[in-house]
């Protein structure tokens, strides 16, 4: 069990303990699989500001945005809404959080945001702005958008 640890409900001396779960983490600490993103979600989809690393453009950028839209159609398509519509509404909805990532993500190449308007160049631009954010890695170091999203965070204690 991950997570778990012994608690020795016996008498004392006893090592035949329950496996309890660990308790939550404390307040102002970190605990978990998304410990490493380098800011929180709501941040990564509405401040266009900032840089990130490939692997949160392809967790939040492409894989939770196809997600939302594959759960906007579902939802929209109970509510009998006609489908060219709900095509539609769901881009619309998910405009703005795609060109917060992609932002994000040129700024670590050390571009400009305005950047995201490549995808506007039809085919070349999907292919470049997919090539260029989710392959290639940022700028080593800090840059004029930021400091390194991969370099060890100094205040962050290991145990």
């Amino acid at each position: 069990m991950i997570g778990a640890r012994k608690l020795n409900v016996g008498p004392p001396g006893d090592t035949d303990g329950m496996v309890m779960p660990a308790p939550p983490a404390a307040e102002g600490t970190r605990d978990g699989w998304l410990d490493d993103e380098p800011m929180p979600p709501w941040r990564i989809f509405l401040d266009p500001r900032g840089r990130i690393p490939r692997r949160t453009f392809w967790l939040y950028g492409v894989l939770a945005l196809l997600g939302l839209a594959a759960l906007g159609q579902a939802l929209l398509g109970i509510a009998r809404v006609p489908r060219s519509e709900a095509d539609h509404l769901v881009n619309v909805l998910l405009l703005w959080p795609a060109m917060a990532v992609s932002a994000k993500r040129w700024h670590d190449r050390d571009k400009s945001g305005w950047w995201v308007l490549l995808v506007l160049v039809p085919v070349i631009g999907w292919i470049w702005a997919l090539i260029d954010n989710g392959f290639l890695r940022g700028t080593p170091g800090p840059n004029r958008h930021g400091p390194d999203p991969l370099a060890p965070d100094p205040t962050r204690l290991e145990l």
